[in-house]
């Protein structure tokens, strides 16, 4: 007859018994110290070896210098009054424009007197035109009131450094002048042609006055440009010159057009 395992299976007590003891080694197993490697150089217990460590010291790299700063001088970055010809560039004229200096202009006018003429004109104030009127018309539209002598004067602006053709009013056939047009002709033809000044106007006195800007020596002359002063006429009344009587400004003033 078989010896008995000694289980009883009907006794749920035994099972309970062999489950404990099998934790308990599970437990007993878990407390044990894992291996434990050490790499090369390396202690037990996570610290370096003094060789490790200095190894490392000398291979440290040195810290980066910061890039140079492209922000910390604005100077190397502003344009100068003569950066086109500083990148090789020369720019070329091709408007000159027939009007009155800016009010937040600074202007500086042509010293030299063959870059101004004194001749006759037809404008259109309303239209702000001005057109020039060929000599052999002058006769015939002297009792046109829209003709008028004019002295142009070659100025040149600040900002901008533009070109312009300054008009400003003569005395008529009476020899009377305005004070507005005879304070400009003051201005320009004397404090202007040496200093940046800005024109205001004094309603108070109706006259113009001088504004002399504070850095006008530091600014220094003004970079005319090399074209003769018929030239500058030229682009500035090549589609405004009046040389016909069946010209459309006359025509306009005749009411035909």
């Amino acid at each position: 007859m078989p010896k008995s395992s000694g289980r009883n299976f009907n006794n749920p007590g035994d099972d309970q018994k062999i489950m404990s003891s099998s934790h308990i080694q599970a437990a007993q197993q878990a407390k044990q110290p894992a291996e434990v490697t050490h790499t090369k150089g390396q202690k037990a217990g996570g610290t370096e070896s003094p060789t490790l460590a200095e190894n490392k010291g000398t291979q440290a790299a040195e810290p980066d210098a910061p890039p140079p700063d492209p922000f910390s001088n604005l100077d190397q970055l502003r344009l100068s009054q003569d950066h086109m010809a500083a990148i090789g560039l020369k720019k070329e004229l091709m408007t000159v424009p027939v009007r009155k200096p800016s009010k937040e202009w600074f202007v500086r006018v042509h010293p030299d007197p063959d870059y101004r003429l004194e001749t006759a004109v037809i404008e259109f104030k309303e239209d702000s035109e001005v057109y020039l009127v060929d000599r052999t018309l002058w006769s015939e539209l002297a009792a046109e009131p829209t003709f008028s002598p004019r002295l142009f004067l070659t100025g040149i602006s600040r900002p901008g450094n533009v070109v312009f053709l300054w008009p400003i009013r003569l005395p008529g056939e009476d020899g009377r002048l305005d004070s507005w047009n005879q304070s400009a002709i003051e201005i320009a033809t004397t404090i202007a042609t040496e200093k940046w000044v800005r024109i205001s106007s004094n309603r108070h006195l109706a006259a113009y006055e001088p504004y002399v800007a504070a850095a006008s020596d530091s600014w220094g002359e003004p970079q005319w440009p090399e074209k003769k002063f018929s030239q500058l006429v030229r682009l500035a009344f090549r589609h405004s010159l009046i040389d016909n009587l069946e010209h459309p400004a006359l025509k306009r003033l005749r009411g035909e057009e």
